[in-house]
């Protein structure tokens, strides 16, 4: 076993999985969607598992475990081709694409390692190093010439369990995406478990690459494209012809003097957030505007984004500016919808109409759940592409105002605490790449009681008055 920079992990084996013997070379083209994100930072994800004592020891977990979720990876990527190839921009190709060559030496990397960390530890939910968890995501490999697509990393924690590292690049898949894929393998894992000789895919997990139901009116992958050249050439002037670079942004994780913590919102807690929003609705809005009823999502966000304002205002007095961007899924959303599995980006991005001091101020929850409600209504009105051509000059004016951008990574809907590869349902959840800018990561609570968890990464002295201030509302 080799050691790598992290003290605490030593490298079992490196894998190169593939698909089942293919001869076939396939491309698939990226939509607008896709390369709005492509020198984005990668989305990384952790799944840890808990083993019962007789299946937590080394021999099990190596000659049991390892070769099954290895042979199930290889049997789901041949319904997940593309995965398995590389975004590649030749010099004669207007935009990115993906291609898979068997040929050519693709397929996905997949790290075996094992920790000496106390898992208990690594897996709570108050603040602990951020460091920990990057220990157990593996490195996505991007290049000048080519980007990988996802990789993967099982880390081994003897006498108590594992984890499944994912990371994955933002231009191939969306967070439903790459939940539908981990679905399909725990799936087919599953079935190998109990002996099936080929197995098959529920349809549901089926994915679906059809490029051709998006449709792009308005040229915006054309001006995408471009943009990215244009940014390149801006930023790396010397670099004259390599414009088509496809390295990824070295978007460095926050480290020194942060934590990570996750918390939780009980359906109690919503409901508590809830009432306290609809009564001010009442006092500050006397139009008829006032909903029924407001959804998780609105009430999460609203809560937590409020909180983590206030205590980076708190700890750096001169911040005070704050906006808030996330995204929606556009594929019931478009006309005409599209299916539910089509795999690939079928997100976009909005920023909310508040005033920049709103989050900050003693009713900066109401304001701010008003404004994402307000918000939503409108994109199910006009459609959820509204305001994409200024979307770019958008965030970039903000920014050069000071203005301190949050966003959100995952969703309360997509059921990532049911993906069991047939050890058990994950003990925690964890969203590592929200270390890589003020973002909070979302999941739906693990005890399946309608909560919702939070995940963030923040300075110490922030994380210490974000806590009291979360607390403090709902009473935990």
């Amino acid at each position: 076993m080799a050691s790598n920079n992290n003290n605490n992990i030593k490298i079992h084996e490196h894998f190169k999985v593939v698909p089942p013997p293919s001869t076939q070379t396939s491309t698939t083209p990226l939509t607008f969607f896709d390369i709005f994100w492509l020198r984005f930072h990668p989305v990384e994800r952790i799944f840890f598992y808990t083993l019962p004592n007789s299946q937590s020891h080394s021999s099990f977990f190596y000659q049991n475990i390892v070769p099954k979720l290895k042979t199930s990876l290889s049997l789901t990527l041949q319904h997940f081709l593309p995965l398995a190839g590389k975004i590649i921009w030749p010099s004669d190709s207007p935009k990115p694409f993906i291609q898979f060559n068997p040929n050519d030496d693709d397929g996905v990397s997949l790290l075996i390692a094992e920790s000496d960390l106390d898992f208990n530890h690594v897996i709570e939910n108050s603040p602990h190093e951020t460091s920990l968890s990057n220990s157990f995501v593996p490195h996505l490999e991007s290049t000048d010439s080519f980007a990988s697509i996802i990789s993967f990393q099982i880390t081994f924690f003897p006498k108590s369990g594992f984890s499944i590292g994912i990371s994955t690049h933002h231009a191939v898949l969306d967070g439903k995406s790459s939940t539908m894929f981990l679905k399909a393998w725990a799936y087919l894992c599953n079935k190998i478990i109990e002996t099936e000789e080929s197995p098959i895919l529920l349809p549901k997990l089926e994915p679906s690459f059809d490029r051709e139901i998006i449709k792009d009116q308005n040229g915006l992958g054309d001006t995408f494209a471009s943009n990215w050249i244009e940014i390149m050439a801006k930023m790396f002037p010397d670099e004259k012809g390599n414009e088509r670079c496809l390295k990824i942004f070295p978007f460095q994780p926050k480290l020194d003097d942060y934590v990570r913590a996750t918390f939780e919102l009980t359906r109690e807690d919503l409901s508590k957030i809830k009432q306290m929003v609809l009564s001010k609705w009442e006092i500050f809005d006397t139009n008829d505007s006032k909903p029924q009823t407001l959804s998780s999502f609105v009430l999460t966000c609203a809560y937590s984004l409020v909180c983590l304002a206030k205590a980076i205002h708190g700890v750096e007095k001169e911040k005070e500016k704050f906006a808030f961007g996330f995204t929606v899924d556009c594929r019931a959303r478009l006309e005409p919808p599209i299916p539910n599995n089509y795999f690939g980006n079928c997100v976009w991005g909005h920023l909310i109409d508040t005033k920049p001091c709103d989050f900050i101020k003693e009713d900066g929850v109401f304001l701010v759940a008003k404004s994402i409600h307000e918000k939503i209504v409108m994109i199910n009105g006009k459609g959820a592409l509204e305001g994409t051509n200024d979307a770019f000059d958008k965030y970039t004016s903000m920014t050069s105002e000071g203005i301190e951008i949050i966003g959100v990574a995952g969703s309360n809907r997509f059921g990532v605490y049911e993906i069991d590869f047939g050890w058990g349902r994950p003990e925690k959840v964890e969203i590592v790449s929200v270390d890589r800018g003020l973002t909070i990561g979302l999941a739906e609570s693990k005890n399946g009681k309608g909560g919702i968890e939070v995940g963030l990464v923040l300075n110490k002295h922030a994380m210490d008055l974000f806590t009291t201030l979360f607390l403090e509302e709902v009473g935990n």
